[in-house]
């Protein structure tokens, strides 16, 4: 098994995973730091939880210039959420703990004070986190100097791209220089993030660490068929009788998210919602609150799938089903991170089902359907009733017109980059 020594890391660094308890580098880590401590070009598909904020922070502070002049950014990386962007500079930090000199690492985020973050910017930062939005307000302010920067990280692009950051993501690749490194991670690689590496990577090097729901280790997956308005009084059964200390519970909506947590409270639960209709400072207490202890049950959209690391998480529950098998591994994988067990729950009813299957189809899993004394499912299943099939050749399908609208927006991208090349 590859060692974090044979990865060839500088003694600073190798102290820092070892206090952060990583005893061996995941396979993300393993096919990466070597390309990127290299300078090379990276593209990456790796799910959330595998290890790869820090499969790109330590190459990247591996070559940091630490004579370079406080002003200078050298590194920046870009996230699809805040949550996500405040996680990734706590990394940095926290891997740069014992360095002779510990780079300065500032988030730049929404919902946060703008003159406290160009305040900062104007004091010296070397390692910059940022979501689009509030980076292209200090770009187009001229509050940021991007111009010294030598490595970008776009974090999690394939959810960039979902939130519709294309063209802000251009806007960004236009304010950079063209000489730089570029790294790509994803959870994954659909044809739109390909499509966007082709045009602003150069001849990188492609790591694809496939994950589905049967690899992920240390997780029980159950699903339980129940009638739609029996889920909540179920989740507050299986809470009890499962003695779970600490349960994240993902809702499609907002409004859900935030219904679902007043009545749990109304219940005698301790709960709370994330999502992103909060401001800044109470999404922040909240994730402070449940990270604590001090908070039972998160309920929340998925804008707490991806970034939130929450140690020795005992339960996840999907109480409403993810749209895709990607979303489902990556709701999952809150749960049984670090070597530590964990379970995920998934409610599904006639109208459900067929959904769940097909997550289960794609995700490589085959899960036993559960019922609960007092909570079964009633009802028949509704009879599939085929439409007529659709005729070939009339129009384009929904995927190509997914690929031609993807691969005009990183075209555009790349004329934009081009054009401000010497």
């Amino acid at each position: 098994m590859t060692s974090f020594e044979h990865l060839g890391l500088p003694d600073p660094l190798l102290r820092a995973v070892k206090a952060l308890g990583y005893e061996h580098p995941t396979p993300v880590q393993t096919q990466t730091i070597p390309p990127i401590a290299a300078g090379r070009d990276v593209t990456a598909e790796a799910q959330t939880g595998s290890g790869k904020t820090a499969a790109f922070a330590l190459p990247i502070l591996s070559k940091l210039d630490t004579t370079a002049t406080p002003e200078h950014i050298q590194a920046l990386t870009v996230a699809p959420t805040r949550e996500l962007a405040l996680q990734v500079a706590a990394s940095y930090k926290a891997l740069a703990k014992f360095m002779a000199k510990p780079p300065r690492v500032l988030a730049v985020i929404g919902g946060e004070s703008i003159d406290q973050q160009i305040s900062a910017l104007h004091t010296g930062v070397s390692i910059v986190v940022a979501t689009p939005g509030r980076l292209l307000d200090l770009v187009d302010h001229g509050d940021i100097n991007l111009s010294t920067l030598t490595t970008l990280v776009l974090d999690e692009a394939d959810k960039l791209l979902d939130l519709g950051f294309s063209d802000e993501l251009t806007a960004v690749l236009q304010a950079l220089p063209s000489e730089r490194q570029t790294l790509l991670f994803s959870a994954t690689l659909p044809p739109k993030v390909l499509v966007l590496a082709e045009h602003v990577l150069n001849q990188p090097v492609t790591v694809q660490i496939e994950a589905t729901a049967s690899s992920v280790g240390g997780i029980e997956q159950r699903v339980f068929e129940v009638d739609n308005n029996k889920r909540r009084t179920l989740l507050q059964h299986l809470i009890q009788t499962e003695e779970w200390a600490q349960t994240l519970v993902f809702s499609a909506t907002r409004r859900g998210a935030h219904n679902l947590a007043a009545k749990l409270r109304s219940a005698g639960l301790s709960a709370d919602a994330l999502h992103g209709g909060l401001e800044q400072p109470d999404r922040m207490q909240v994730l402070r609150r449940f990270r604590r202890g001090d908070l039972a049950i998160l309920t929340a959209t998925d804008i707490a799938a991806r970034g939130i690391d929450v140690p020795k998480l005992d339960a996840v529950v999907n109480y409403d089903l993810p749209r895709s098998p990607q979303d489902y591994v990556h709701r999952i994988g809150r749960t049984g991170r670090a070597g530590e067990s964990g379970v995920a729950v998934s409610f599904i009813d006639h109208e459900s089902a067929p959904h769940f299957a097909l997550i289960e189809k794609r995700a490589e899993v085959q899960l036993t359907r559960e019922r609960v004394e007092g909570f079964e499912l009633t009802g028949a299943a509704p009879k599939n009733v085929k439409g007529k099939a659709p005729v070939k050749g009339k129009r384009k399908s929904k995927k190509d017109k997914l690929r031609e609208a993807a691969a005009a927006e990183a075209s555009t991208a790349a004329e934009a980059t081009t054009s401000d090349a010497p």
